[in-house]
Protein backbone atom coordinates (compact mmCIF):
# COMPACT_ATOMS: atom_id res chain seq x y z
CA UNK A 1 0.00 0.00 0.00
CA UNK A 2 0.75 3.89 -0.33
CA UNK A 3 3.00 4.94 2.43
CA UNK A 4 1.54 8.78 3.72
CA UNK A 5 5.68 9.38 4.81
CA UNK A 6 6.05 9.05 0.93
CA UNK A 7 3.35 11.14 -0.31
CA UNK A 8 4.00 13.22 -2.90
CA UNK A 9 3.95 16.76 -2.15
CA UNK A 10 2.57 17.63 -5.55
CA UNK A 11 -1.13 16.29 -4.22
CA UNK A 12 -3.38 18.72 -3.46
CA UNK A 13 -4.84 18.11 0.29
CA UNK A 14 -7.17 15.67 1.63
CA UNK A 15 -7.13 11.82 2.37
CA UNK A 16 -6.33 10.02 -1.29
CA UNK A 17 -2.79 10.82 -2.26
CA UNK A 18 0.36 8.78 -4.51
CA UNK A 19 3.60 8.61 -3.22
CA UNK A 20 6.92 8.06 -4.55
CA UNK A 21 6.68 5.07 -5.49
CA UNK A 22 4.26 5.77 -8.62
CA UNK A 23 5.97 4.86 -11.69
CA UNK A 24 4.41 7.03 -14.23
CA UNK A 25 2.36 4.48 -15.79
CA UNK A 26 -0.55 6.98 -16.04
CA UNK A 27 -3.52 4.81 -15.17
CA UNK A 28 -4.76 6.58 -12.33
CA UNK A 29 -4.71 9.50 -15.30
CA UNK A 30 -7.09 7.98 -17.70
CA UNK A 31 -9.33 5.82 -15.06
CA UNK A 32 -9.89 8.60 -12.81
CA UNK A 33 -8.76 12.14 -14.66
CA UNK A 34 -11.11 13.55 -12.50
CA UNK A 35 -9.12 13.33 -9.35
CA UNK A 36 -5.37 12.87 -11.13
CA UNK A 37 -3.40 14.08 -13.77
CA UNK A 38 0.24 15.00 -13.93
CA UNK A 39 2.64 16.78 -12.09
CA UNK A 40 6.79 16.63 -12.12
CA UNK A 41 6.72 13.44 -14.34
CA UNK A 42 4.40 11.39 -12.02
CA UNK A 43 0.66 11.20 -11.24
CA UNK A 44 -0.79 13.18 -8.26
CA UNK A 45 -3.97 14.05 -6.85
CA UNK A 46 -4.89 17.51 -8.36
CA UNK A 47 -8.84 17.31 -7.01
CA UNK A 48 -9.85 15.26 -4.27
CA UNK A 49 -13.03 12.83 -5.19
CA UNK A 50 -15.78 15.23 -3.98
CA UNK A 51 -19.06 13.15 -5.34
CA UNK A 52 -19.83 9.40 -5.09
CA UNK A 53 -19.03 9.02 -8.54
CA UNK A 54 -15.99 10.71 -8.95
CA UNK A 55 -15.23 8.85 -5.50
CA UNK A 56 -16.00 5.78 -6.83
CA UNK A 57 -13.52 6.17 -9.80
CA UNK A 58 -10.52 7.15 -7.56
CA UNK A 59 -10.63 4.20 -5.87
CA UNK A 60 -11.01 2.02 -8.85
CA UNK A 61 -7.76 3.80 -9.80
CA UNK A 62 -6.18 2.76 -6.88
CA UNK A 63 -7.17 -1.16 -7.09
CA UNK A 64 -5.84 -1.05 -10.56
CA UNK A 65 -2.57 0.85 -9.93
CA UNK A 66 -0.15 -1.29 -10.38
CA UNK A 67 2.54 -0.27 -7.71
CA UNK A 68 0.18 0.32 -4.63
CA UNK A 69 0.68 4.00 -5.02
CA UNK A 70 -1.89 5.42 -4.47
CA UNK A 71 -3.62 5.39 -0.72
CA UNK A 72 -5.89 7.11 1.91
CA UNK A 73 -5.59 8.61 5.07
CA UNK A 74 -8.99 7.16 5.79
CA UNK A 75 -10.39 3.78 5.93
CA UNK A 76 -12.08 2.95 2.80
CA UNK A 77 -14.49 0.04 1.39
CA UNK A 78 -12.94 -1.06 -2.14
CA UNK A 79 -14.88 -3.70 -2.72
CA UNK A 80 -17.45 -1.53 -4.87
CA UNK A 81 -14.15 -0.34 -6.72
CA UNK A 82 -12.56 -3.94 -6.77
CA UNK A 83 -15.82 -5.41 -7.82
CA UNK A 84 -16.04 -2.98 -10.87
CA UNK A 85 -13.61 -4.89 -12.72
CA UNK A 86 -13.60 -6.13 -15.21
CA UNK A 87 -15.50 -2.81 -16.78
CA UNK A 88 -17.31 -2.83 -19.64
CA UNK A 89 -16.56 -0.82 -22.19
CA UNK A 90 -18.83 -1.33 -25.23
CA UNK A 91 -20.77 -4.61 -26.16
CA UNK A 92 -18.86 -8.00 -24.04
CA UNK A 93 -16.02 -6.32 -24.46
CA UNK A 94 -14.10 -5.15 -20.74
CA UNK A 95 -11.35 -3.78 -19.17
CA UNK A 96 -9.63 -5.82 -16.54
CA UNK A 97 -8.08 -3.30 -14.24
CA UNK A 98 -5.88 -4.68 -11.93
CA UNK A 99 -2.86 -3.50 -14.44
CA UNK A 100 0.66 -5.58 -13.33
CA UNK A 101 3.89 -3.78 -12.54
CA UNK A 102 5.66 -6.61 -14.69
CA UNK A 103 4.36 -5.00 -17.61
CA UNK A 104 4.92 -1.00 -16.54
CA UNK A 105 1.16 -0.70 -15.88
CA UNK A 106 -0.24 -2.07 -19.04
CA UNK A 107 -4.01 -2.59 -19.77
CA UNK A 108 -5.66 -5.87 -20.27
CA UNK A 109 -8.87 -6.29 -21.90
CA UNK A 110 -11.49 -9.25 -21.88
CA UNK A 111 -13.76 -10.43 -24.97
CA UNK A 112 -16.64 -11.84 -24.10
CA UNK A 113 -18.25 -14.50 -27.14
CA UNK A 114 -20.01 -17.61 -27.19
CA UNK A 115 -17.19 -19.24 -29.78
CA UNK A 116 -14.74 -18.71 -26.67
CA UNK A 117 -13.45 -15.64 -24.11
CA UNK A 118 -10.52 -14.13 -24.75
CA UNK A 119 -7.94 -12.29 -23.05
CA UNK A 120 -5.69 -9.27 -24.56
CA UNK A 121 -2.86 -9.33 -22.55
CA UNK A 122 -2.60 -10.25 -18.78
CA UNK A 123 -3.04 -8.11 -15.49
CA UNK A 124 -2.36 -8.86 -12.28
CA UNK A 125 -3.32 -12.28 -11.01
CA UNK A 126 -5.63 -11.28 -8.68
CA UNK A 127 -8.01 -13.17 -6.84
CA UNK A 128 -10.71 -10.52 -7.16
CA UNK A 129 -10.44 -10.71 -11.40
CA UNK A 130 -10.21 -14.71 -11.45
CA UNK A 131 -13.13 -15.38 -9.87
CA UNK A 132 -14.85 -12.68 -11.53
CA UNK A 133 -13.55 -13.70 -14.97
CA UNK A 134 -14.53 -17.10 -14.05
CA UNK A 135 -18.44 -16.02 -13.15
CA UNK A 136 -18.03 -14.72 -17.07
CA UNK A 137 -17.17 -18.14 -18.54
CA UNK A 138 -13.15 -18.02 -18.28
CA UNK A 139 -10.77 -17.64 -21.00
CA UNK A 140 -10.12 -20.05 -23.85
CA UNK A 141 -7.34 -17.43 -25.63
CA UNK A 142 -4.60 -15.75 -24.61
CA UNK A 143 -4.05 -12.87 -26.97
CA UNK A 144 -0.54 -11.45 -26.16
CA UNK A 145 0.62 -8.23 -28.04
CA UNK A 146 3.88 -8.19 -27.43
CA UNK A 147 6.93 -9.41 -25.15
CA UNK A 148 6.33 -6.03 -22.85
CA UNK A 149 2.60 -7.28 -21.75
CA UNK A 150 2.75 -11.07 -20.85
CA UNK A 151 2.87 -10.43 -16.64
CA UNK A 152 1.41 -13.30 -15.37
CA UNK A 153 0.35 -14.86 -18.32
CA UNK A 154 1.73 -18.31 -17.07
CA UNK A 155 -0.83 -18.06 -13.80
CA UNK A 156 -3.97 -17.58 -15.94
CA UNK A 157 -2.73 -19.89 -18.05
CA UNK A 158 -2.41 -22.77 -15.67
CA UNK A 159 -5.42 -21.72 -13.96
CA UNK A 160 -8.19 -21.40 -17.28
CA UNK A 161 -6.03 -23.48 -19.10
CA UNK A 162 -5.92 -21.28 -22.16
CA UNK A 163 -4.11 -21.36 -25.28
CA UNK A 164 -1.44 -18.35 -25.71
CA UNK A 165 -0.46 -16.89 -29.04
CA UNK A 166 2.53 -14.79 -29.21
CA UNK A 167 4.44 -13.77 -32.33
CA UNK A 168 7.37 -16.19 -33.26
CA UNK A 169 9.81 -12.79 -32.96
CA UNK A 170 8.87 -12.05 -29.05
CA UNK A 171 8.30 -15.50 -28.27
CA UNK A 172 11.24 -15.56 -25.82
CA UNK A 173 8.99 -13.79 -23.32
CA UNK A 174 6.49 -16.95 -23.26
CA UNK A 175 8.29 -19.62 -24.45
CA UNK A 176 5.29 -21.98 -23.28
CA UNK A 177 2.78 -20.22 -25.11
CA UNK A 178 0.78 -23.05 -27.49
CA UNK A 179 0.85 -21.15 -30.36
CA UNK A 180 3.20 -18.59 -32.43
CA UNK A 181 2.57 -16.44 -35.45
CA UNK A 182 5.18 -16.65 -37.88
CA UNK A 183 5.78 -13.86 -40.62
CA UNK A 184 4.32 -10.47 -41.37
CA UNK A 185 0.77 -11.42 -42.86
CA UNK A 186 -2.43 -11.13 -40.93
CA UNK A 187 -4.20 -14.37 -39.49
CA UNK A 188 -7.83 -14.91 -39.18
CA UNK A 189 -8.45 -16.70 -35.97
CA UNK A 190 -12.01 -17.21 -35.98
CA UNK A 191 -14.95 -15.34 -38.67
CA UNK A 192 -14.49 -12.49 -36.07
CA UNK A 193 -10.81 -12.10 -35.36
CA UNK A 194 -8.12 -11.29 -37.48
CA UNK A 195 -4.27 -11.16 -35.79
CA UNK A 196 -2.37 -8.02 -37.69
CA UNK A 197 1.43 -8.39 -37.64
CA UNK A 198 2.76 -4.45 -36.67
CA UNK A 199 6.70 -4.89 -36.12
CA UNK A 200 8.03 -2.12 -35.02
CA UNK A 201 7.86 -1.01 -31.33
CA UNK A 202 9.17 -4.89 -30.82
CA UNK A 203 9.62 -7.42 -33.49
CA UNK A 204 6.37 -9.10 -32.77
CA UNK A 205 4.09 -7.00 -32.05
CA UNK A 206 0.77 -7.39 -32.96
CA UNK A 207 -2.75 -6.00 -33.04
CA UNK A 208 -6.12 -7.98 -32.52
CA UNK A 209 -9.05 -6.68 -34.53
CA UNK A 210 -12.46 -8.10 -32.92
CA UNK A 211 -15.77 -8.05 -35.61
CA UNK A 212 -14.39 -5.10 -37.85
CA UNK A 213 -14.77 -2.66 -34.68
CA UNK A 214 -12.29 -3.48 -32.12
CA UNK A 215 -8.37 -3.10 -32.49
CA UNK A 216 -6.47 -4.16 -29.80
CA UNK A 217 -2.97 -2.44 -29.99
CA UNK A 218 -0.63 -3.71 -27.45
CA UNK A 219 2.33 -0.55 -27.54
CA UNK A 220 1.97 0.00 -31.38
CA UNK A 221 -0.87 2.45 -31.41
CA UNK A 222 -2.84 5.10 -28.71
CA UNK A 223 -4.38 8.04 -28.82
CA UNK A 224 -2.99 11.32 -27.67
CA UNK A 225 -5.64 13.57 -26.21
CA UNK A 226 -3.56 16.45 -25.81
CA UNK A 227 -3.46 16.47 -29.66
CA UNK A 228 -6.55 15.16 -30.26
CA UNK A 229 -5.11 12.20 -32.64
CA UNK A 230 -3.68 9.19 -32.83
CA UNK A 231 0.01 8.35 -32.17
CA UNK A 232 3.22 5.89 -31.72
CA UNK A 233 6.02 7.03 -29.47
CA UNK A 234 9.45 7.39 -31.07
CA UNK A 235 11.01 7.38 -27.37
CA UNK A 236 10.03 3.91 -26.88
CA UNK A 237 10.31 1.61 -29.98
CA UNK A 238 12.37 -0.74 -29.23
CA UNK A 239 12.73 -2.23 -32.43
CA UNK A 240 12.72 -0.40 -35.80
CA UNK A 241 10.73 3.49 -36.18
CA UNK A 242 10.51 3.05 -39.62
CA UNK A 243 9.32 -0.73 -39.88
CA UNK A 244 6.42 0.92 -37.29
CA UNK A 245 5.51 3.49 -39.67
CA UNK A 246 5.02 1.05 -42.72
CA UNK A 247 3.32 -1.45 -40.28
CA UNK A 248 0.81 1.64 -39.66
CA UNK A 249 0.13 2.62 -42.90
CA UNK A 250 -0.91 -1.67 -43.28
CA UNK A 251 -3.77 -0.79 -40.24
CA UNK A 252 -5.29 1.57 -43.24
CA UNK A 253 -6.67 -1.50 -44.72
CA UNK A 254 -8.91 -2.25 -42.08
CA UNK A 255 -11.94 -0.65 -40.93
CA UNK A 256 -12.56 -0.56 -36.82
CA UNK A 257 -14.34 2.28 -34.32
CA UNK A 258 -11.91 1.56 -31.27
CA UNK A 259 -8.52 1.92 -30.48
CA UNK A 260 -7.86 -0.21 -27.16
CA UNK A 261 -4.35 0.15 -26.06
CA UNK A 262 -1.65 -1.54 -23.98
CA UNK A 263 -0.62 2.33 -22.33
CA UNK A 264 -2.38 5.40 -22.96
CA UNK A 265 -6.09 6.52 -22.90
CA UNK A 266 -8.36 4.30 -26.03
CA UNK A 267 -10.67 6.03 -27.97
CA UNK A 268 -13.88 5.76 -30.09
CA UNK A 269 -15.02 7.62 -32.92
CA UNK A 270 -16.55 6.20 -36.45
CA UNK A 271 -15.00 4.44 -38.92
CA UNK A 272 -14.64 6.95 -41.32
CA UNK A 273 -12.99 9.68 -38.35
CA UNK A 274 -10.69 6.68 -37.41
CA UNK A 275 -9.48 6.13 -40.90
CA UNK A 276 -8.69 9.81 -41.49
CA UNK A 277 -6.97 9.86 -37.98
CA UNK A 278 -5.24 6.95 -38.79
CA UNK A 279 -3.74 8.73 -41.82
CA UNK A 280 -2.55 11.90 -40.19
CA UNK A 281 -0.95 9.40 -37.99
CA UNK A 282 1.05 7.93 -40.37
CA UNK A 283 2.03 11.01 -42.12
CA UNK A 284 3.31 12.29 -38.90
CA UNK A 285 5.66 9.44 -38.25
CA UNK A 286 6.70 9.13 -41.04
CA UNK A 287 8.39 12.87 -40.91
CA UNK A 288 9.96 12.07 -37.97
Amino acid sequence: MAELKRRRGENVAGSIFVDASCIDCGTCRWVAPESFDESGGYSRVWRQPDTAGRRQRALMALVACPTASIGSTEKRDLAGATAAFPERIAGEVYHCGFHSEKSYGAASYFIRRPQGNILVDSPRFARPLVKRLEDLGGISLMFLTHRDDVADHAQFAKHFGCTRVIHADDAMAAREAERRIEGPGPVALADDLVIVPVPGHTRGSMCLLYRNEFLFTGDHLQWRPETESLGAGRDVCWYDWREQTRSMARLQAYAFEWVLPGHGRRCHMPAAHMARALAECVRHMATQ
